[in-house]
């Protein structure tokens, strides 16, 4: 007689085999089933954007990362000690010097002046191969203005974002109202420029809101601007005999402020100038006719802490049309403010280029 182990054994095999056609090789195989095998996703349909793990996308300036003046780097040959220069600079006009060479680096990639090197040396020493490894990078720099603790110039050791930068420029300029600290800044007329562009940041949905979709990476030759909550001033740009800003007098009209700012151009356009009020995101807009002011068939237009007034030098229908173009001299007009007249020499290349 059987023992009770295989008797049971052999029935489970009999009944697999009857039921399923597809007799087992082995007892392992049925008291423990193999776990089916992990379904693998083709790799062209996985969503890595919803991965945690998911690498970001690095910006165009970080995917072709050029050298220029101020870099400082770290340059030699292999398998020559004694040629090693632990640091190259990069000077002013983009060029380095090393042994007997020197060739321009500026706007040369690591690889890229690692080949140009080799090639240059190749006069001189037989199949050179050079090493080069940055020591340190002040080439790439980005600009934090207006109402903050540390205005001026800042380098890229590594990606930035707006907060980041706020951060090391020692955060937003504070003050003390009814034994409370507030914030000094006007965040509606605050801004962000590359490229003589104001980037769509908004700044109030950012530091106000916690909105970090706003907290956008900064890149090299960026202006980050904070306008200041506690001047009184009205903005006054385009065809006028002087663009600038008018200190908040009592009760500013439109016509008030052009005058103090010279009075209008030869090419303005008098019949419609544009008032620009409030967030530069979200702007309420006026027409003002101040050719029908001028002519005494109209009141002037009384003026608010903080309104750009701009005037046109072409006849515009829409405003629309003129306000892409009012937002960019007010731009251009506070850049030059900053870097003119409180900045000084830390800014020595033009902002619009």
């Amino acid at each position: 007689m059987l023992p009770l182990a295989p008797q049971i054994k052999a029935l489970l095999l009999a009944f697999v085999t009857f039921f399923l056609g597809t007799p087992l090789a082995g007892w392992a195989e049925v008291a423990t089933p193999r776990p089916a095998a992990p379904v693998t996703t083709p790799a062209a349909t996985t969503n890595t954007s919803l991965s945690a793990t998911a690498v970001p996308r690095k910006a165009a300036w970080q995917q072709r990362l050029t050298l220029g003046p101020g870099d400082v780097l770290s340059v030699g040959l292999f398998e020559m000690p004694e040629t090693l220069r632990p640091e190259v600079l990069i000077g002013p006009d983009g060029r380095l010097s090393y042994l007997k060479i020197e060739i321009r680096a500026e706007g040369l990639t690591i690889d890229e002046l690692r080949a140009k090197l080799d090639d240059t040396l190749g006069q001189f020493y037989q199949n050179p191969r050079s090493i080069v490894t940055p020591v340190t990078l002040r080439s790439k720099k980005y600009f934090v203005l207006g109402a903050v603790a540390n205005k001026g110039v800042y380098n890229f050791d590594r990606p930035v974002t707006v907060i980041e930068a706020v951060a090391r420029a020692g955060g937003l300029e504070t003050g003390q109202y009814e034994q409370r600290t507030v914030e000094l800044v006007d965040l509606a007329h605050s801004f962000i420029a590359r490229g003589g562009q104001r980037l769509s940041v908004d700044f109030e949905r950012l530091f106000q809101r916690g909105d970090l979709s706003q907290n956008v990476p900064l890149e090299p030759e960026d202006y980050v601007y904070f306008a200041s909550a506690s001047g009184s001033e009205i903005y006054v740009l385009g065809e006028v005999a002087s663009p600038g800003t008018v200190a908040f007098a009592q009760r500013p009209t439109a016509l008030s402020v052009i005058t103090m700012r010279g009075g209008f151009s030869e090419h303005a356009f008098k019949h419609r100038v544009l008032v620009v009020r409030g967030s530069l995101n979200h702007p309420e807009t006026f027409i003002v006719n101040t050719a029908a002011i001028l002519a005494g068939k109209s009141p002037d237009f009384k003026l608010q802490s903080r309104d750009i007034v701009y005037v046109s030098a072409n006849p515009w229908l829409k405003v629309e049309d003129l306000l892409d173009t009012a937002a960019r001299a007010f731009l251009q007009g506070m850049l030059v403010e900053w870097t003119t007249l409180r900045v000084g020499p830390l800014i020595t290349e033009p902002l619009i280029k």
